[in-house]
């Protein structure tokens, strides 16, 4: 793969990436939180990390060629958003509450991330549709290696664009405690929004 390939995947990727939804809400709402950032983001990523696995191995074909498992995957990444939503607009005022005991909620933080975006059909779509038009079966490096080398870009680009996120909304809204709130409750609402648009999508 040359670099004008990868510069063009990236610029494509990262405009992705930089569309808000349901990674951005988590991110913020985890920004708000002491010591819940990273856990949280490395949650996002360990996701996508597991769709590069996919995609490396060629399932990712099998899956999406799947309509019953790829409506499966859809409702279940659904309901997880739209209970992840209603839990913060149920408990906006208690982000610090959230992290204690600090040494197992890191793990439930991270799990929910994971959650976020390894049951988000979307991300499969993405990995599916967006990949081959970067990959050159030709080329001088094997399809899994050029696959691999693509989803690292997307996991880092993720990685760096939330935990900007994540910091820049703990920054400006952490000594703003009804900002914060405010801001935990739209996040809440986007979650149920796009885990509806993903279950009307579906049906």
């Amino acid at each position: 793969m040359d670099t004008t390939t990868l510069a063009a995947f990236l610029a494509v990727d990262l405009l992705l990436i930089f569309t808000p939804g349901a990674d951005w809400a988590y991110a913020i709402a985890a920004g708000l939180r002491e010591r819940s950032l990273i856990p949280a983001v490395a949650g996002l990523v360990a996701g996508y990390a597991g769709y590069t696995l996919l995609a490396v191995a060629g399932l990712v074909v099998i899956v999406a060629s799947s309509t019953a498992l790829l409506t499966a995957l859809t409702v279940l990444g659904a309901g997880y958003l739209m209970w992840l939503g209603w839990s913060a607009l149920k408990r906006p005022a208690e982000l610090n509450a959230a992290v204690e005991p600090l040494a197992s909620s890191r793990g439930k933080i991270m799990l929910r991330g994971f959650g976020i975006s390894g049951l988000n059909p979307k991300a499969l779509l993405l990995y599916f549709s967006l990949f081959p038009q970067f990959i050159d079966a030709q080329g001088g490096w094997p399809v899994a290696v050029q696959t691999g080398v693509l989803g690292a870009l997307h996991m880092a680009g993720c990685a760096v664009v939330y935990l900007a996120v994540g910091a820049l909304a703990g920054v400006v809204l952490k000594t703003r405690p009804a900002a914060a709130r405010l801001v935990t409750r739209i996040s809440g609402v986007l979650m149920i929004g796009i885990g509806g648009l993903l279950l009307v999508e579906s049906a």
